[in-house]
């Protein structure tokens, strides 16, 4: 090796004339330190094949990482480590010379923002654990997976090592590809469709013929999730598309600020779990109730007609009844039954409606827009960035899974789906890429509520 070497890209001269003209150019070197780095990688990447990780390579660290995302990975050599390419201090012109040299299209008219996310490689994620006595990170496999344990890794891997068809119920709140440094990880991907629909196939495949998987997402990107899902588990068991008012006061002076996520749900055939839920009525939705004299209960009234006939017409539901003709919701048999028992209210036209007792009355149906569920309280927050709230995940367990199911999170994070299990007699597992969430979720399980 030359006595001179450059440290942008490591190119070695054995004269010093010919080290300071490369330095001088007028085309900074700097352009190359990418190529150089992709390079490095490869060659750590087909090492650990080729080791298949069983030989507990070692990667030395003075901070904890969770993630190595191939833009920012560093070789120690002689000379210092490869400086890392910040894309965002690129000016604009410089950035579409980048996807030009490296042959990327579709940057034009695209804000600064989305050509760094075009041209910034995505971070691949790497199952690690932590040697706390040399402060070193070692690169592991997983046992097989057992019911009721938060893993650390890859989930796209661990989802591999479960069985088809053993679990009831998914729920993953995943990664929305913000550009956000979450500190745990970078949620940026060059291509986020991608990188869901590889997991989402997995978990189709793990889940039960009767089972539900539930996708929380914000709406920017929801119709990613509904175009893949259609595509795997098919248009047809499309569910819902569930609103939550998640709150958020933020000014915004350039669109419409959002307070509201998506939660969407798939079956994986027409024979789903599900199970309604019912809220209780209101102490004024009480109040405002008669009390019947024949049957001393607390009722209110509903249509026994239909108001718009022409819009569905039943002509077997049309006959006269009390000298009214309708198209009625029930046959005439079944009014007859209702009027000799006193379920009717006539009006001063005759036309009767029927009463509906409030003990018979199973409470105010759970629709798809929910606004009765608050953010993080208190008591359970763990200062985890993405948390949700644990009313929130039991609302989904009490829909779409039953007591003893087996319910799964892709992307556990401080574990709520975990805790939502334990307190509903669900069995669980959990996955997540950094090691931290783990501690969040045992420390949170080991104190006392």
């Amino acid at each position: 090796m030359g006595k001179y070497s450059c440290e942008k890209c490591a190119k070695s001269f054995s004269q010093k004339s010919h080290y300071d003209k490369h330095l001088a150019r007028k085309n900074s070197c700097e352009m190359q330190t990418d190529k150089i780095k992709i390079l490095i990688y490869k060659a750590i990447e087909e090492k650990l094949i080729s080791n298949n990780t069983k030989n507990n390579i070692i990667i030395n660290t003075s901070q904890q990482m969770t993630t190595i995302p191939e833009e920012t990975i560093k070789i120690q050599f002689n000379s210092k480590p490869t400086d890392t390419l910040d894309y965002s201090k690129k000016t604009y012109n410089e950035l579409i010379a980048i996807c030009k040299e490296k042959k990327i299209k579709g940057y034009s008219g695209k804000k600064k923002s989305d050509i760094i996310l075009m041209i910034s490689p995505p971070a691949k994620n790497i199952i690690v654990t932590e040697n706390k006595e040399t402060n070193e990170i070692i690169l592991t496999s997983h046992e097989e997976i057992q019911k009721n344990t938060f893993y650390i890794g890859d989930n796209v891997e661990l989802l591999k090592k479960i069985k088809s068809e053993i679990i009831d119920m998914i729920y993953l709140d995943p990664p929305y590809n913000t550009g956000r440094n979450f500190h745990y990880f970078q949620d940026k991907f060059a291509d986020f469709p991608k990188f869901m629909e590889e997991r989402i196939i997995e978990c189709h495949r793990i889940l039960k013929k009767n089972g539900n998987i539930i996708i929380h997402v914000e709406p920017r990107i929801s119709h990613y999730i509904r175009f893949i899902c259609d595509k795997i588990f098919g248009d047809s068991n499309f569910q819902n598309e569930i609103v939550w008012h998640s709150g958020g006061n933020a000014k915004n002076k350039y669109q419409l600020g959002r307070n509201h996520d998506t939660i969407i749900v798939y079956s994986k055939s027409s024979n789903s779990k599900f199970f309604p839920l019912y809220k209780p009525y209101t102490d004024e939705y009480k109040k405002a109730l008669k009390m019947c004299p024949h049957h001393n209960k607390l009722y209110s009234t509903s249509a026994a007609h239909n108001s718009q006939p022409e819009v569905s017409p039943r002509l077997n539901l049309r006959y006269e009844w009390n000298g009214n003709t309708r198209q009625w919701y029930c046959s005439k048999e079944k009014m007859t039954i209702l009027h000799d028992d006193n379920r009717l209210e006539y009006n001063e036209k005759g036309i009767p409606r029927i009463k509906r007792f409030l003990d018979e009355m199973e409470g105010i149906p759970v629709r798809d827009t929910w606004d009765d569920i608050s953010s993080i309280q208190n008591g359970e927050k763990t200062k985890y960035a993405t948390q949700k709230p644990i009313k929130l995940i039991e609302r989904i367990l009490a829909l779409y899974s039953a007591k003893g199911d087996l319910c799964l999170d892709p992307f556990a994070g401080s574990g709520t789906l975990g805790r939502a299990c334990r307190s509903m007699s669900r069995d669980y597992i959990l996955f997540d890429i950094n090691p931290e969430a783990k501690r969040v979720f045992e420390k949170e399980d080991q104190e006392p509520h």
